[in-house]
């Protein structure tokens, strides 16, 4: 299909996203800086350093490592191919909710149906070991909703994931569609009995992912990929879930982020219902039907969801109609990174540092050992690292910069 921006603009998309030391808290603050991603690549090493590490920007300066460029090749390859779309910060039609997030992702492989980015979204998650109750409440709330004119948001593992995107699918074309955000590439299936469904979603919903082609599903990329369900839909609903999952993760982003989460209560003998209680006895609303969600949806959109102004949201560099700076959180002023990581002048920059050692430490440990918001702790790790005061691993884990 016809390229959505210049050549030029997309291989510099593509390429800063796949340098593996940025990240997309260092490429957010480039654009604020250079404006298109084209900019970045062509300011002078010296500009780059005043926010990079020298032989960092000495790097962006030089034409791309050969791995690096056939990626992008093979980026651009894919494409050109019917119903392939790269959505970049500054397209008009990146989903405007991700601006919550303290990271969106500066690009978005998509597969599919764009026009569903539109339409309003409800996430539907739960245990990957569902029983056969779990997957048919799964698939009747999704396909329930879907007629209602929701679009089911999951994240296309085994079990209940699986069955609200089939719920959706059989909703018909009517319906409000599906989307499944991958745990890997674009171009890869995870778990590989999901093909057919996969495929389907393609021709009749749309899949999206930030992750570069070729990516296997690694464990720490699957809560990562949490945070952009949580993020697109206007509540998250738990079908099963054990004490401990992926599922609870999801539910609490969406509650950090001010989207309603709903759970389907269970026998107190069943683990998998031992999620679903724990929700509710924090404030998620229980559900018995479908229509229970749309009622208490129906009642009015969040700001930057489809029908709602965007003007709660940061907006790119770049962007349509962008009401701030790539670093601005939600309702903050941007921050001076120079100040970043003092612990003196800082109190929370103090409470991170002390908690962060060399040994590296997962976003989840650090968020329940201090007790904050996510965006809380996000925005102070994303600042700290900017100001070199931290790193972030491969992983995706954080300890100090030795």
């Amino acid at each position: 299909m016809p390229l959505n921006a210049s050549e030029t603009e997309l291989r510099a998309w593509i390429r800063l996203s796949l340098e593996p030391e940025l990240g997309a808290a260092r490429i957010r603050l480039l654009l604020s800086v250079f404006g298109l991603p084209q900019h970045i690549v062509e300011a002078t090493t010296g500009n780059l350093a005043r926010y990079l590490d020298p032989a960092l920007a000495a790097r962006l300066r030089q034409a791309p490592e050969p791995d690096i460029q056939a990626a992008v090749d093979q980026a651009l390859d894919w494409l050109r191919a019917d119903g392939h779309h790269l959505l970049t910060l500054a397209d008009p039609q990146y989903p405007r909710a991700l601006y919550a997030l303290t990271d969106p992702p500066p690009i978005l492989y998509a597969h599919g149906r764009l026009d569903l980015l539109d339409r309003p979204m409800l996430a539907i998650v739960g245990a990957r070991h569902a029983t056969a109750d779990g997957e048919r409440n799964a698939h009747a709330f999704a396909r329930h909703l879907a007629q209602q004119g929701w679009c089911v948001v999951s994240g296309l593992a085994s079990g209940i994931d699986g069955a609200a995107h089939t719920g959706a699918l059989d909703a018909g074309e009517a319906g409000g569609g599906t989307l499944a955000v991958l745990g890997t590439g674009i171009d890869r299936v995870y778990p590989s009995s999901h093909h057919a469904l996969a495929h389907r979603i393609a021709t009749h919903g749309l899949l999206l992912s930030e992750f570069p082609l070729g990516t296997p599903g690694l464990p720490f990329h699957f809560p990562q990929r949490n945070r952009i369900v949580a993020a697109l839909s206007r509540g998250v609903l738990v079908v099963e879930a054990a004490a401990r999952s992926g599922s609870l993760i999801t539910a609490r982003l969406a509650g950090e982020l001010g989207r309603e989460v709903f759970a389907i209560p269970g026998s107190i003998h069943s683990p998998l219902s031992r999620g679903c209680h724990a929700l509710i006895r924090q404030g998620a609303k229980l559900v018995e039907s479908g229509q229970d969600i749309v009622e208490e949806l129906r009642q009015g959109a969040l700001p930057g969801m489809p029908g709602a102004g965007p003007a709660a949201f940061a907006a790119p560099a770049g962007a349509p109609d962008a009401p701030a700076t790539p670093l601005e959180a939600p309702g903050e002023a941007a921050a001076d990174v120079s100040g970043a990581g003092d612990p003196e002048t800082d109190p929370d920059d103090a409470a991170l540092l002390r908690r962060l050692g060399l040994d590296p430490i997962a976003l989840d440990t650090l968020q329940a050992d201090l007790g904050w918001p996510l965006d809380r702790v996000m925005s102070r790790l994303t600042l700290l690292e900017i100001a070199g005061r931290i790193e972030r691993c491969a992983d995706g884990r954080y300890r100090r910069s030795a």
